[in-house]
């Protein structure tokens, strides 16, 4: 079976990264790996007071996205595609890379989203990094508002 790492972030195209990935899941007999990595400071503020951490505030945003990252799974399977998925904090590259590795990856599919030049530049693209380093193919799928 071919193992496909498959980077979500629930934006507005991922509906569409997610057909996409399928769609080769399907042609390939592969096994599709969802991954969501929530940023690492998630339930910090800045106030009045400088930085404060709300607990709570945390659990209830990876809450939110756990049960989002099991809708998606569950959509694939009823598409008679194999998933599973995983939640992690952290940096998203080095994150989806490591997961790569130990889910013995034979692909990694993401979506690119358009972006100008001036904005990889200063934000920098996730796509981008993981193509650079990643040891398997990473298949792009255009992402773009005009293929909805």
């Amino acid at each position: 079976m071919v193992n496909i790492i498959v980077p979500v972030d629930f934006g507005d195209k991922t509906e569409q990264l997610v057909e996409g990935a399928v769609k080769f899941a399907k042609q390939v007999h592969g096994k599709i790996f969802l991954i969501h990595v929530a940023p690492s400071d998630i339930g910090f503020a800045i106030g009045d007071m400088g930085f404060q951490y709300f607990p709570e505030v945390e659990e209830n945003e990876i809450r939110e996205e756990l049960v989002q990252l099991n809708k998606i799974e569950q959509r694939i399977l009823a598409q008679d595609v194999d998933c599973e998925h995983l939640l992690k904090q952290g940096i998203a590259k080095d994150i989806i890379l490591e997961y790569t590795q130990t889910k013995n990856a034979d692909f990694i599919v993401m979506g690119s989203h358009g972006r100008s030049e001036i904005y990889d530049v200063f934000i920098g693209s996730l796509t981008k990094g993981i193509t650079k380093n990643s040891s398997v193919p990473v298949l792009v799928l255009p992402i773009h508002e005009n293929n909805s």
